[in-house]
């Protein structure tokens, strides 16, 4: 199923909805442009989200664009344990509905 290929269909979207998809595109790019946090920054915590998402299409295209931003190995490997702390962490907060007081 995941083909990154699969993104070309992308414009439909963008031809049957297109000034919800200009909105969504516009934001897209505003949320990614450096601020008080620098492009390379906002990167790795995209690919931290993509990862906690399990979306193929995100983990690709955002280690892409964080490895152009500068992004280094040892951080996209930070980013990732980060990723699964959070996942871990998640559950075992979440166990704590297993049990009555």
């Amino acid at each position: 199923m995941f083909d990154m290929k699969h993104l070309t269909r992308l414009k439909h979207l963008d031809e049957k909805a297109p000034d919800v998809m200009k909105a969504f595109w516009a934001f897209d790019t505003a949320a990614f442009t450096a601020g008080a946090l620098s492009e390379q920054t906002k990167q790795i915590i995209a690919v931290a989200v993509a990862l906690t998402t399990q979306c193929p299409y995100c983990i690709e295209l955002h280690t892409k664009a964080a490895r152009k931003a500068g992004a280094t190995d040892e951080q996209l490997t930070e980013a990732a344990l980060v990723a699964a702390a959070m996942r871990a962490g998640a559950s075992v907060t979440h166990a704590t509905h297993l049990f009555k007081d």
